[in-house]
């Protein structure tokens, strides 16, 4: 059977590349990274698998979804690569993402350079649409990294270059020492956590967003304000939320092991939501989890590397930065 495919809207890079407005995002998809916090796992073991990524990303495929957003950290690229083989789909209908890992961008650049080259095996592909720094990891190795991927780019193994979790000053970090501008910047993007300064500022500068935790796995489906407007709409509380990511110009990344969310959680390109209905939603953004926020970025951007709960990572840690 041939999988079907999504009418899904672009959006123009800084280096021409059209990119999908919406992805299916593979973290904790068939399996949990050992180091995934234990709260999030939910009712699966860090470590442990459930249903495999191989069946999910094939589900997805099927529904229509053509953005894999992958990832050294999530485990299972050679999974996802396996679901693209079962696919059948051209390589050149496909949109595929990955990033790189602390450790590796801690190790340098040859811990890197092979890190792209093994998730090009996994994928099974001889190139990738776009490749991510994941976290800034201080100390010059996130520029360093960057630096390995341009070269990867000139050699025609990545097509656009990005990066993920970057606040303004490690944006302002890299811009100082690079040559290719990134053409993405993936953080997490809901309306309770609406950094609306560093989303202005990377749009202004030509750099996409994309957006983790569109859904806020599903935490917020039962917020007063999100039913009231799904309700309004006739449309499920997840439709709201990746409806708003949307107007906001910002790519949609939602995940799912389930094929009857996967295609709810697409059908967010036939309404549109009232001026006042996404300003409602604005407001939901909170200083605490503005906080909560601050705090995961100081962790986790020397998470996985030997700075990590040490008082030299903590003086390493780029403070203050622009976190709303």
């Amino acid at each position: 059977m041939k999988a079907a495919s999504l009418d899904i809207p672009t959006i123009e890079l800084n280096d021409g590349t059209k990119h999908p407005m919406i992805g299916f995002g593979t973290y904790k998809v068939g399996f949990i990274p050992a180091s995934a916090s234990a709260a999030a796992a939910g009712a699966q073991q860090a470590g442990g698998t459930k249903v495999t990524a191989r069946e999910c990303v094939r589900a997805a495929l099927d529904v229509g979804y053509r953005f894999l957003d992958c990832a050294e950290f999530y485990g299972n690229e050679e999974e996802v690569g396996l679901a693209i083989q079962d696919s059948g789909i051209d390589r050149k209908d496909l949109f595929l993402a990955s990033k790189v890992w602390t450790d590796k961008i801690y190790q340098g650049k040859e811990a890197v350079r092979a890190q792209v080259e093994k998730t090009l095996r996994d994928l099974q592909t001889d190139y990738l649409d776009l490749y991510l720094v994941h976290w800034p990891v201080p100390g010059g190795k996130h520029v360093d990294a960057y630096k390995v991927l341009e070269e990867m780019k000139a050699e025609g193994k990545i097509r656009s270059l990005g990066v993920s979790n970057y606040a303004i000053e490690d944006y302002e970090e890299l811009q100082d020492a690079c040559s290719v501008p990134p053409a993405i910047n993936q953080i997490e993007v809901n309306p309770f956590l609406y950094r609306r300064n560093t989303i202005e500022y990377f749009q202004k500068k030509g750099v996409q967003i994309q957006a983790y935790r569109a859904l806020r796995d599903g935490k917020a489906f039962d917020h007063p304000l999100v039913v009231q407007i799904a309700t309004k709409y006739s449309k499920s509380p997840a439709q709201i939320l990746g409806r708003w990511c949307v107007q906001k110009n910002v790519i949609y990344i939602p995940k799912s092991v389930k094929r009857e969310r996967m295609e709810e959680n697409a059908a967010v390109f036939d309404f549109e939501l009232d001026p006042d209905d996404v300003s409602e939603l604005d407001k939901l953004t909170t200083q605490d989890n503005i906080q909560k926020f601050r705090e995961l970025y100081e962790k986790c951007v020397i998470r996985d590397t030997p700075w990590a709960d040490t008082d030299e990572g903590k003086k390493l840690v780029k403070v203050p930065v622009t976190y709303d």
